[in-house]
């Protein structure tokens, strides 16, 4: 029953969004225009101001110059008369289509680009604003990935649907008018086609529809694609039989693409015939024929049509009929685009829930302190946190440790503030962190997390995550020399200026995970930060390699307040205090010393481990 109910509440959701309120609509492709506003007023100017120029032309150069000249030899008029107007509109056509062709082939690109970054600006800073919980949200992600991918195309597709309504617009009202001053009559056959929007909405529907199911079968495509092309699933590909669970995944996605194109195609299809046989059948034919009657039946001296009065009609009939269809067609344009903009405005529009605050966090940092903080990820019923409570004292270095899964890595997310804590609060100087602002708190903090990403730029801009001139070098080197990562760097063939990965550099340097690891570690180094905020920052560095490391930077960072995890507990034996978290509370809290006089699970943990690791720990008591 609960299975049923959810499918009938998506599915009346569904149908809402269908039918977007005429209000919305306007606003969303006004919103769209906006956009290219902003981006290139030229643009825009030019884009539909040619249109209304073109639409001029058209109509002179079309059917009221053919009139002119049958009708013009039918009565006897001059010859030199009817050429002159023939070179007049030929003078200025030819004007208008240099003029507007040097437009789109030397100023358009530069323009179109503009528009594009602007677009790319608005919604990459939008990205960067929302919190990480929408990340994990399905429904979220969706939407992030639909504005992400369409946001230009649509928005450039409401100024060319505005661009055809512009045309059509001048061309309807220019034929109509011909038409009535040759046969009031023949308006009737220009209007049947407005009777045909009704399923030219049902189509743009369908069409709709079937975009929003390719999408997601799209992404499992693209995902599969990926895992046979890129290097990080090259091993796991090539080891047991996964590259035939992809190609089984595959084959699905192909199934579904077929069960969507043929569910929706074919209802487009109907749609599209009907309009077809009303367009050509009812209207142009039916047009032609009574334009014929009257020309051939009745004739020009009973009334009737001139024989260049109907030679405009069989012309003008139909581009009235087809202006009047895609008049249409343009509006349920602006109903469909406006479907898609309302995903992009609902990703634009959404408000995080991790806001800003209004003072600036100081600069120098000072006590942090966590306060009975509980947390739990939307959707889950189980809190992640249990009453966290403890103080990071100016200079002070703790050391995070505890099985995996018992919220360590979500507790330092807490403290860079991508989340907020579901209960109570973490205080920094005795002052709220939601009080501050989200750059300047969380520029307070140096960060290694366990899944680090290299970028594919310069090793330099790797370590500095910023841009930097000459005078970053030395910083640079001597952070990596404190890491460990120098001696690997310095003997590649540009040092520190080599790109990283060979995405789009043949010469680029791919590095080992360890090397990868102690490069990440290199941005600690290289940052002044008061807080250092490190998540398993060495797990692909042996033991030696690893307590070398912690040394390294217990030196570097002296004076700097430190919270570090590490499941090897040999590390833990240089931090000025051990907490150790099991099941999100927290267990046991102390030095190394008082933790295994305690004799509690610490201790337990830290002789398990020292069995193993022997070597590393004669190294720590040395």
């Amino acid at each position: 029953m609960k299975k049923e109910k959810k499918t009938k509440e998506k599915e009346k959701e569904k149908e809402k969004k269908k039918k977007l309120p005429l209000d919305r609509t306007i606003k969303n492709n006004l919103f769209a225009l906006r956009a290219i506003r902003m981006g290139s007023p030229l643009y825009l100017t030019v884009y539909l101001g040619s249109s209304l120029v073109y639409g001029i032309l058209d109509f002179l150069s079309e059917g009221y110059l053919l009139r002119r000249i049958v009708n013009g030899i039918d009565s006897g008029e001059s010859i030199w008369s009817i050429m002159r107007f023939v070179i007049i509109i030929g003078i200025i056509s030819a004007i208008v289509y240099v003029l507007l062709s040097w437009f789109w082939n030397v100023i358009s690109p530069v323009e179109q680009r503009k528009v594009g970054a602007y677009i790319e600006k608005m919604l990459f800073r939008k990205s960067a604003q929302v919190e990480l919980a929408c990340y994990e949200n399905p429904e979220f992600y969706d939407k992030y990935v639909k504005a992400m991918d369409e946001a230009y195309d649509r928005i450039i597709k409401v100024m060319r649907t505005l661009d055809n309504l512009i045309w059509r617009v001048i061309a309807l009202c220019a034929n109509s008018i011909l038409l009535f001053v040759i046969d009031p009559w023949l308006i009737l056959f220009g209007l049947f086609p407005l009777l045909l929007g009704f399923f030219r909405r049902l189509e743009n529907i369908a069409k709709h529809d079937l975009e929003t199911a390719k999408k997601p079968i799209n992404r499992r495509a693209n995902y599969v694609k990926r895992t046979f092309y890129l290097g990080e699933y090259a091993k796991e590909m090539r080891i047991g039989g996964m590259y035939r669970n992809m190609l089984r995944d595959l084959r699905e996605t192909f199934r579904d693409y077929v069960y969507v194109t043929k569910k929706y195609g074919t209802r487009m299809a109907i749609y599209s015939y009907i309009q077809c046989v009303g367009l050509d059948v009812m209207t142009v034919l039916g047009a032609t024929l009574y334009a014929v009657w009257s020309a051939m039946c009745i004739g020009s001296a009973n009334g009737g049509m001139s024989v260049g009065d109907c030679i405009v009609v069989l012309g003008s009939i139909g581009t009235i009929s087809s202006c009047l269809n895609n008049l249409v067609q343009s509006f349920a344009e602006f109903g469909e685009h406006a479907l898609f903009l309302d995903d992009i405005r609902f990703f634009l529009d959404y408000e995080p829930k991790v806001a800003d605050g209004d003072d600036f966090a100081p600069e120098n940092g000072g006590e942090l302190s966590v306060r009975n903080l509980s947390f739990r990820y939307d959707g889950s019923n189980k809190d992640i946190l249990k009453d966290i409570s403890f103080d990071l004292h100016k200079g002070e270095r703790i050391a995070l440790v505890g099985s995996n899964g018992s919220g360590k890595t979500t507790l330092v997310k807490l403290l860079l503030r991508l989340y907020d804590p579901s209960e109570g609060e973490i205080l920094l100087n005795g002052q709220n962190i939601r009080e501050f602002t989200l750059s300047s708190y969380r520029n307070c903090f140096s960060t290694v997390f366990q899944d680090f990403k290299m970028f594919s730029m310069s090793v330099k801009d790797n370590v500095l995550l910023r841009p930097s001139g000459e005078e970053a070098r030395k910083p640079v080197e001597d952070a990596l020399k404190e890491s460990g990562a120098y001696e690997k760097i310095r003997r590649l063939d540009k040092g520190i200026d080599t790109i990283l990965t060979r995405e789009f550099d043949d010469k680029g340097a791919n590095l080992s995970v360890g090397e990868q690891q102690k490069l990440s570690l290199a941005r600690v180094f290289a940052d002044y930060s008061p807080f250092v905020l490190l998540d398993e920052p060495s797990s692909a560095l042996d033991p030696i390699a690893e307590y070398n490391m912690f040394e390294n930077m217990m030196r570097a960072t002296r004076g700097r307040s430190v919270i570090f995890i590490s499941h090897r507990l040999s590390s833990a034996v240089l931090a000025d205090r051990v907490i150790l978290m099991e099941n999100g509370r927290i267990a046991e809290c102390g030095t190394h010393t008082e933790l295994m006089k305690k004799d509690g699970k610490y201790a337990a943990m830290f002789r398990r481990q020292a069995e193993n690791y022997l070597g590393s720990e004669e190294i720590a008591n040395e």
